[in-house]
């Protein structure tokens, strides 16, 4: 089954860190709300099977009013045919969740949210901007289960100078503690034209330290299998039988739509990219047309997004699917490849599939461009 994602393109405020494509004015919340059922009419035609997931990422998705989830529902279920036990997730922020929008959102067909956490400590939350404070970080979790919402994905980051290898165990400890049953943790980056890049370049900030983010990430893997958490995909960890399904299409190349500014879609052979800019986006959906680009993917582009998301989950890369899908000089290199990290215990041959060992992990993107062809390497 396919997916619908919608990119709600809002923020209250910018924190330090992030680069992805939202606005901090709330001004064009109801025109962004009709361009966004719009821009799903109109895409009505390229989704042929039952919808199994939608999903709603930004941004901040929870600033939207309940009204507006409402009139993009109605529109999806308009256009589109939905599975009665789709996936329906609203990424949110725990400010947002008050105990009157948590209720709002119980008479919609989300079920599950997943909330921007990022840490249990106030300074460290106010070192990043967010938005919300330690106190509401804990109770919106809480407040979610209390109504019925058991189906909760949190967000944890890592790996910046502020986390203390202490504060990080009490952090895993309290995601534990609060029984959530979907954890996704990242090693803060430093993005470019980003306030933290700037605090760093000013001297402000002191760089970041590769050596304190993988001692954390161990330390993350070491604890959630402890308590019975998969690590499925290299950020994301589950109690058994609750993987996020939407995210987890994306690594296995199921299609989806992109709807919203800056979002992409994808069926398999085609890459769908919308324009990432809120006035372009909302000028060229008043005009009537879709403001996306095409980008076709030959087959070293599909073999190389196919190794770099299957390597990242413990389901690993299929040497089968490889030389049906790709053919015998994928499957003859990629051979010859993994048997240099197979050397080094990076990866592992399991049944017809290669997959990252926990040393690997630590170098998963390294491993997989390794494996990455072009057509220069097939002549």
């Amino acid at each position: 089954m396919s997916g619908i994602y919608i990119h709600i393109p809002f923020c209250k405020k910018a924190c330090t860190y992030c680069d992805f494509h939202f606005s901090t004015s709330l001004k064009y919340l109801d025109e962004m709300t009709d361009a966004i059922c719009d821009e799903i009419s109109k895409k009505k035609d390229r989704i042929t099977d039952q919808v199994g997931t939608i999903y709603f990422g930004g941004g901040t998705p929870s600033v939207l009013p309940t009204k507006h989830f409402e009139k993009i529902f109605n529109t999806i279920t308009k256009n589109f045919s939905v599975a009665s036990d789709a996936e329906i997730t609203i990424e949110a922020n725990p400010d947002d969740l008050s105990s009157s929008k948590i209720s709002e959102l119980r008479h919609l067909p989300v079920n599950r949210f997943s909330i921007g956490i990022q840490s249990f400590f106030e300074e460290d939350l106010i070192w990043m901007n967010r938005a919300h404070n330690a106190g509401e970080a804990e109770t919106c979790i809480k407040r979610s289960q209390d109504a019925g919402f058991e189906n909760l994905s949190i967000d944890l980051i890592y790996g910046y100078p502020l986390l203390t290898d202490a504060k990080w165990l009490k952090n895993i400890n309290k995601a534990i503690e609060l029984e959530t049953p979907h954890i996704s943790a990242y090693s803060l980056t430093v993005e470019p034209r980003t306030a933290l890049a700037s605090s760093i370049i000013k001297g402000k900030d002191i760089p970041l330290n590769d050596e304190q983010s993988a001692a954390q990430f161990i330390t993350l893997i070491d604890k959630l299998k402890l308590a019975n958490f998969d690590h499925y995909e290299i950020s994301n960890f589950s109690k058994p039988g609750k993987y996020a399904v939407h995210n987890t299409n994306y690594w296995r190349g199921v299609p989806y739509l992109g709807i919203g500014p800056s979002a992409h879609g994808f069926n398999g052979n085609v890459r769908y990219l919308n324009v990432a800019n809120n006035a372009a986006y909302l000028s060229s959906m008043t005009e009537g047309k879709i403001p996306e680009s095409i980008e076709e993917l030959d087959i070293y582009d599909r073999f190389n997004e196919y190794m770099m998301t299957s390597l990242r989950t413990m389901w690993g890369s299929s040497l089968t699917k490889i030389e049906n899908e790709f053919g015998k000089f994928f499957l003859s290199d990629t051979l010859k490849t993994s048997k240099i990290f197979v050397q080094r215990n990076w990866l592992t041959e399991n049944e017809g599939y290669l997959q990252l060992t926990d040393d690997g992990k630590l170098f998963a993107d390294y491993i997989a461009s390794e494996f990455f062809l072009s057509i220069e390497d097939h002549r």
